[in-house]
Parts: C-alpha cells; sequence; structure tokens
C-alpha cells in the first residue's frame, strides 16, 4: 500500500503548498482522494500516471478540496483519454461539474458517472475482487465524508513442504489455499491448518478530511492499519477549531488512540505557523506513531 500526498495544506494554493489530495496505490488500483487546485500538476511532479486513475472520491464541496476536478477532466479529455471516470462525492457535484462543461462546450470523450452521496450513515461506495471502500460521516460546516479503504483478505498460503511430504497433487492446490481440507488415497482427512499458513493481513487506510473531533467514527476504524486525520490547528487555536469545525493535532492523535490505529498521518495544515513539526510534537504527548504530510511525500507500508 503507497500512499502520495500531492497537497496537505488547508485553504488556498501558495507558492509552495497546496491544497488537499492525495493517490492511494492499493493492491494495484489507483485511487485521487479530493482534488484541490493544481492537482493535476503535482500528478506530473509526482509521476503518476493519468490513465491509471479511474476512481475520484471527493470528501466535501469546499474548493480546497474539488476545485481542481474540473482541470483534471478536462485535461483528461484533451490527452484523448477513452476509459470511464467515475466520481464518488457530494450531491451537487453532478451539477456543477456538468455546468462547467456545458457553458464552456467541453464535453468529455469519455464516460463520466457521478456517483452522489447523501447518507448519513457509512456506507459501501466501491466493492470489487480485492478492495472495498466505505463512508466515514465527519461533521464539518457542510456534508463531509471521509473514506475506508480496506484490501479483502486474500487466499491462506501454502505451506509447501507439508502439502508435498503428503504428496498431494497440483490440481488441489486451489482447494487448499481456499480454505479445504483433504483427503488422501488412503482415506486419511487432512485438516486445512496443517496445509497452509494464514493470509498475509489485509492493510486498511482511513482519510479523514475537515472534521472536528467526533469520536463517532472510532467503530468505523478500529484498527486500521493508517489513519489521515486533519490537524488544522495546534491545541493553542482549540477554540478556533470548535468555532470552524476542524480539529486539532492533540484531537487527531486521541482519535488515532481510541481507534487502536497502527500510523497516525497528519495534515491539512493552517499556514499561520512556521513549521508543521510542531504537529507531530504535539500530537506525540498523545499517540507515538506519528508521520507528517507534506506536498509531494509519499508513504509505503
Amino acid at each position: 500500500m503507497k500512499l502520495t500526498i500531492l497537497g496537505c495544506y488547508a485553504a488556498t494554493p501558495r507558492t509552495l503548498t497546496n491544497p488537499t489530495s492525495q493517490v492511494l496505490e492499493i493492491k494495484n488500483r489507483l485511487f485521487l482522494i479530493d482534488c484541490g487546485e493544481g492537482t493535476q500538476v503535482q500528478l506530473r511532479k509526482n509521476k503518476l500516471k493519468f490513465s491509471k486513475i479511474n476512481h475520484v472520491f471527493i470528501s466535501h464541496l469546499h474548493g480546497d478540496h474539488f476545485f481542481g476536478l474540473i482541470g483534471l477532466i478536462s485535461t483528461f479529455a484533451l490527452l484523448g483519454r477513452t476509459t470511464d471516470l467515475h466520481i464518488y462525492g457530494p450531491k451537487g457535484i453532478k451539477e456543477i461539474i456538468d455546468l462547467q462543461l456545458k457553458l464552456s462546450n467541453s464535453w468529455t470523450n469519455y464516460q463520466l458517472f457521478f456517483h452522489e452521496l447523501k447518507s448519513k450513515e457509512s456506507e459501501i461506495v466501491y466493492e470489487d475482487d480485492k478492495v472495498i471502500v466505505k463512508t466515514i460521516p465527519l461533521k464539518h460546516r457542510v456534508y463531509t465524508n471521509g473514506f475506508l479503504f480496506q484490501e479483502k483478505i486474500g487466499e491462506r498460503r501454502l505451506d509447501l513442504n507439508t502439502v508435498q511430504d503428503y504428496e498431494i497433487d497440483t490440481c488441489y492446490y486451489q482447494n487448499i489455499k481456499n480454505g479445504k481440507d483433504i483427503t488422501l488415497e488412503d482415506g486419511r482427512i487432512i485438516p486445512n491448518d496443517k496445509l497452509t499458513f494464514d493470509p498475509i493481513p489485509a492493510l486498511s487506510y482511513a482519510f479523514c478530511s475537515d472534521t472536528k473531533y467526533n469520536e463517532d467514527i472510532i467503530p468505523l476504524i478500529e484498527n486500521v492499519t493508517v489513519l489521515y486525520h486533519e490537524s488544522t490547528f495546534l491545541q493553542s487555536e482549540e477554540s478556533l477549531a470548535q468555532k470552524t469545525m476542524h480539529s486539532t493535532a492533540k484531537e487527531a492523535a486521541r482519535i488515532a488512540l481510541k481507534a487502536n490505529a497502527k500510523q497516525l498521518i497528519l495534515g491539512h495544515y493552517s499556514t499561520r505557523y512556521d513549521s508543521i513539526g510542531l504537529f507531530k510534537e504535539e500530537a506525540e504527548t498523545i499517540f507515538e506513531e506519528v508521520l507528517l504530510a507534506d506536498d509531494g511525500k509519499s508513504f509505503e507500508f
């Protein structure tokens, strides 16, 4: 699982900082999460292939999380894209994009599919044979969702030495990996757990964008491998965080601790601070495994 941060700062783009956008690579799928201004430039800088992005997840309709979407859609068209593009986001996103395409007479030569979200309960929005994506309802000034990306548990792993000791034919290997016991020619039944190892543990990633401190999400992200949680402010501006419905670094750390996350990544920093290192220092007073997002930074798990 690989995460590439294209932008992770709050509000407006600046000379050296970009608003929220990131790419998650999981089970050879490439998912774009949020699409702030400048996303397509950041994709180029980070040498990520446009053609591999078929699914875009938008957390909410504040500009610093989706103003780059129409530019990306238009660039896809100029590059001759023919593959379908699926966009998951709050109700209204289709109207916004369609109006821009209509008034600029810039209809795409590929299919756009909008999956508009309005439920205040967690729901599955994407699923294939390898990955499942669920919403994480958040509390912000407008309707907002985070997204939980989970690998599906894979097959059991063959203990080849044991399988060969029993002289089991290779035609039965898939059944064994699927969890079935094996009956030998002499009638002995060999339990599956004697022939296999447990599957490789499934990884998961929770993206929690703009939100006030909200313990309601803890059951949804419990034991997550990696939690990205907004930390717009430091605790010294807690009152401002409450007023604007954002979180502090300490609050993000409390969520990670209560959810038993393995790693916490902080982001969505206010640019009022001289160093993002302050966010890490503050969060580590609550939770040990803290990483800092920054534009152009990649993490592998």
